[in-house]
């Protein structure tokens, strides 16, 4: 298998290995969440290629870098980088499921829903699509007033994990990411592939109100709930990580055999 060192932030790639996937090459795309990195998805995508999976863990723009470069990206750059690694392992591969943590799961599901039946399976951990938050309405005069907001990364239970995000909240770059939502929950209709949901019990990011707008609206029959409960927002580098890492396993092999 190739290798996967490299910096925490910087972007997974393992090729597909056939010969352990019933000689199809499958791939799975996974994306990181706002203000992350591909240290989220790292040991995720390290257990799914050990199975032969094909994995690309791509780093988003303006990710990696500073939060001050975050403020200077938008939602639909976002997009289009998941698209084009999307296009480029379908072109390559026989099947590709997709998974993100967060706004990475906002964004496979905009994915989703955008190609259709292209995709073998989506995996959500943690998804965000809309918020409680009350402030946030605020949010188009205050990004122009304060730069930034304290950190809402690293929402970790298990003792010494970190997930090398930021340690500021860029404001035009959640605003972006919100004022994309509402076309998004319009969308979820469309998302029509068998879907597999991790929610932590404890979350401290996301509230509760993205769960049920999404499993209330996405038109796939194949649905699967997986509590976490031992797990923060974090999850995939959370206590409960071996549990999102063997019903993945799961999940790809069924949604593409």
């Amino acid at each position: 298998m190739p290798s996967t060192t490299g910096s925490a932030t910087a972007p997974l790639r393992v090729d597909a290995r056939p010969e352990l996937t019933g000689d199809r090459r499958i791939a799975v795309l996974l994306s990181h969440g706002f203000t992350g990195s591909p240290a989220s998805m790292r040991p995720w995508g390290e257990h799914l290629a050990e199975l032969g999976y094909g994995v690309r863990a791509p780093l988003l723009p303006g990710h990696g870098t500073t939060w001050q470069d975050l403020n200077r990206h938008t939602w639909a750059q976002w997009t289009a980088t998941i698209r084009e690694v999307f296009e480029e392992l379908s072109a390559t591969h026989d099947a590709v499921v997709v998974g993100g943590l967060s706004m990475g799961g906002a964004q496979v599901l905009r994915l989703a829903a955008d190609v259709g039946d292209r995709v073998a399976g989506v995996m959500v951990v943690n998804p965000a699509v809309s918020t409680l938050r009350r402030d946030v309405r605020l949010l188009p005069v205050l990004k122009h007033v304060v730069p930034s907001f304290p950190a809402i990364g690293n929402d970790i239970k298990k003792a010494g994990m970190d997930e090398s995000g930021y340690q500021r909240t860029p404001l035009k770059a959640v605003h972006s990411m919100m004022r994309a939502w509402p076309q998004l929950i319009a969308d979820l209709p469309q998302v029509t592939a068998p879907l597999v949901y991790f929610r932590s019990a404890t979350d401290n990011v996301v509230d509760d109100s993205s769960e049920p707008i999404i499993l209330g609206r996405v038109s796939s029959t194949d649905v699967t709930r997986v509590p976490l409960p031992e797990s923060y927002h974090v999850a995939t580098l959370d206590n409960d990580a071996p549990t999102i890492f063997a019903r993945s396993a799961e999940f790809v092999a069924r949604v593409t055999g």
